[in-house]
């Protein structure tokens, strides 16, 4: 966990609550956090998603890996410690978002079950919904795809510290959804996680009117 540097800050409350936000947007905000493999299609199933979402009037947005990386964490790399870093700006950015009433989804391999539990940690103290979808591919199929090449370049050696070549993915165990994008379409995949929001209260309207 990051140390906190500075002294005599204080969280300020406003006057306009969660609750007003909500009432506004007809909608809960949450952070759904999409991890797997590089290639596993985290990204393919979060931008489907976003459509369908806006397609129903909810307000989401894409926190995605190699977006964040060229803006708010552009001075970090790949080694354990970065990783973790990278991770905890991003679940910090995510929570806020969530608070705002926004559906945060969050495309990262984030392999350490660790940083994973750290953000939800986050977000529980926060009273947020936090959602954990393992999008799950084997390495095999993952790696056929290779859309960016970059698995060849780490089986070359031009890549270090690469998930699933010469790092390690720790799957999640007890994912609120479970994904396997070998065996299902995008279309399925789409519609399982708009399920599970609606059971959840998050977009139903009379949810968040009761």
């Amino acid at each position: 966990m990051a140390e906190q540097k500075a002294t005599n800050v204080f969280w300020h409350h406003g006057e306009v609550t969660r609750d007003d936000r909500t009432e506004l947007l007809s909608q809960k905000g949450a952070t759904l956090w999409f991890t797997g493999l590089s290639g596993s299609g985290k990204s393919t199933v979060a931008v489907e998603l976003e459509k369908a979402l806006l397609a129903k009037g909810k307000l989401s947005y894409r926190l995605d890996g190699d977006n964040v990386r060229l803006g708010i964490n552009k001075n970090l790399g790949f080694s354990a410690e970065d990783r973790a870093e990278n991770i905890r700006r991003v679940g910090e950015v995510s929570k806020l978002m969530a608070d705002s009433g926004v559906l945060v989804l969050n495309s990262f391999i984030s392999p350490y079950v660790a940083d994973r539990d750290m953000v939800r940690k986050l977000h529980e103290e926060a009273d947020l919904p936090f959602i954990e979808v393992f999008v799950d591919c084997s390495l095999n199929e993952a790696e056929k795809r290779d859309p960016k090449g970059l698995y060849k370049k780490a089986r070359a050696g031009e890549i270090k510290n690469f998930t699933g070549i010469d790092d390690p993915y720790e799957a999640p165990v007890n994912a609120e959804i479970h994904l396997k994008t070998d065996e299902m379409t995008l279309e399925r995949e789409v519609e399982l996680i708009l399920e599970s929001l609606e059971a959840r209260g998050i977009l139903a309207r009379e949810a968040v009117e009761a």
